[in-house]
């Protein structure tokens, strides 16, 4: 038995070309399912392309039809509920200061007369910052708890109500279904204490 190394010959050309394409196929191809390697091979020798390409532009268009109309059908309800939302908040949002500030206009006013008069103009101020045109004279109402009303320490009750017209509501369906909100605001106050009776 001698002791000497067995030396490898090295490889030829010819297996080293087999060796890298080996190596690249392998490399390129990792990964990929039987399905997505069947339909690369198909693509390369254009079996079913011409078939796939007008199916692909047939959904292509659809899709965009679908969007549209789908786009059409849930954005036009949102943005009118949004309309509608934005209007009665704003008439609740102006109720509410009117009530506030035509109490403490008759509060201090110096008869019942004068105080009512500057509450009415309150009122439509209020309704007229937020876009709505209302009638102080009938969106306001007075109650006095007691006689005199301004008498020191006697409460009084001040209600302010209007409605909303719902917003892109033709005049014929108006007529036929209440197409309007009514919004309502109270608001108590109370005479000062230390004043002379009016």
């Amino acid at each position: 038995m001698s002791g000497g190394t067995t030396s490898v010959p090295p490889p030829s050309a010819a297996a080293r070309v087999r060796a890298g394409r080996g190596r690249r196929a392998g490399w390129r191809w990792a990964g990929m399912t039987t399905p997505g390697l069947v339909a690369v091979v198909r693509a390369r020798l254009g079996v079913g392309g011409a078939e796939r390409r007008r199916a692909d532009e047939a959904e292509r268009g659809s899709a965009v039809v679908e969007f549209l109309g789908m786009s059409l059908l849930l954005l036009v309800p949102v943005v009118y509920l949004v309309l509608t939302l934005a209007q009665v908040q704003a008439a609740a949002f102006a109720a509410e200061g009117a009530a506030r500030e035509a109490g403490r206009l008759l509060a201090r006013a110096e008869s019942l007369e004068a105080g009512a008069s500057a509450a009415r103009f309150a009122v439509e101020l209020a309704f007229e910052d937020q876009g709505l045109d209302v009638d102080g004279a009938e969106a306001l109402r007075i109650s006095c708890a007691g006689e005199p009303c301004l008498a020191p320490g006697a409460r009084v009750v001040v209600e302010v109500s209007a409605s909303v017209d719902l917003p892109l509501v033709p005049d014929f369906v108006a007529d036929a279904v209440p197409a309007a909100v009514p919004v309502t605001a109270t608001h108590v106050t109370a005479v000062p204490q230390f004043r002379e009776a009016r």
